[in-house]
């Protein structure tokens, strides 16, 4: 198993979670984060005033897949989370050891 840390626009949500549904991928935990790298923030005007915005709203998707949808999971999030425009995220894959459903107590990938 693995681990899909996604960082996504927010507005690419709907899109990127419809996607993996057709792929059978169906849970995943969603986070409001902050960050920049190469997007680096912008200015905003705000009553007349001028601010940097330097840190830009994302949001983190962690998404448990079996060994065998990686690479399809990976390309799925690729293309319906790319704008094609600086800032349009990320994907960390991390190995699972173990999971364990609380509720029935599957574990491993009946437990996804």
């Amino acid at each position: 198993m693995k681990k899909l840390e996604c960082i996504i626009r927010p507005h690419k949500l709907q899109e990127v979670r419809g996607a993996l549904d057709r792929l059978d991928v169906h849970g995943m935990t969603v986070m409001e984060v902050q960050g920049f790298g190469r997007q680096k923030g912008h200015t905003e005007r705000y009553r007349g005033a001028e601010y940097k915005a330097e840190f830009q709203p994302k949001l983190k998707l962690d998404i448990l897949v079996r060994d065998d949808q990686v690479a399809e999971a990976i390309k799925v999030i690729q293309e319906t989370a790319r704008t094609g425009s600086f800032g349009d995220g990320k994907v960390f894959v991390t190995n699972v050891e173990d999971v364990l459903r609380i509720r029935t107590g599957d574990r491993g990938e009946q437990a996804i």
